[in-house]
């Protein structure tokens, strides 16, 4: 998967993605062991989340993902998500929310992460939304053919 990557980096040219809510897809996309813990992560909780904005300046695109088995916490995720997307540092970042946790029997649908998080109403970015998963890698893949497609569109890095 890292491949995708590498083959759209072009001389002097370099794609900047910030992914926040998951380290085991981080992991997957590096090949690296999901069992083990990643130096530099930094966690989702309340308490962390001021330390975000310092990853913050020239995102090319924001990759959020969402855990389709949580529905608690879906309304607190919209209210972070929508805070973000008004940082001044992220105005012309896409969007990819990654719904994970998609082969676990009984998870929120797609619609309904979409619905949740209010999606439609976004207009001042550009998005899009792939259910997937972190233990079996299924459409992380497809996820950064995304990521690296939209950004050739909208930073002509053909």
């Amino acid at each position: 998967m890292l491949s995708v990557l590498r083959k759209a980096r072009l001389k002097d040219k370099e794609m900047r993605i910030l992914m926040l809510g998951k380290t085991t897809i981080v992991k997957r996309i590096m090949n690296e062991d999901v069992n083990s813990t990643m130096r530099g992560d930094v966690g989702g909780q309340k308490t962390l989340r001021t330390y975000w904005k310092n990853y913050f300046e020239k995102t090319d695109t924001l990759i959020w993902v969402v855990d389709a088995t949580d529905s608690e916490r879906l309304e607190d995720c919209r209210a972070e998500l929508k805070g973000l997307l008004l940082q001044e540092r992220l105005m012309g970042a896409s969007l990819l929310v990654f719904k994970n946790k998609s082969d676990v029997p009984g998870c929120m649908t797609t619609d309904d992460i979409r619905e949740g998080l209010q999606l439609d109403s976004i207009n001042t970015h550009k998005w899009h939304i792939l259910p997937c998963s972190a233990m079996t890698g299924q459409n992380l893949h497809e996820g950064l053919q995304w990521v690296v497609q939209d950004a050739k569109d909208r930073l002509f890095l053909y």
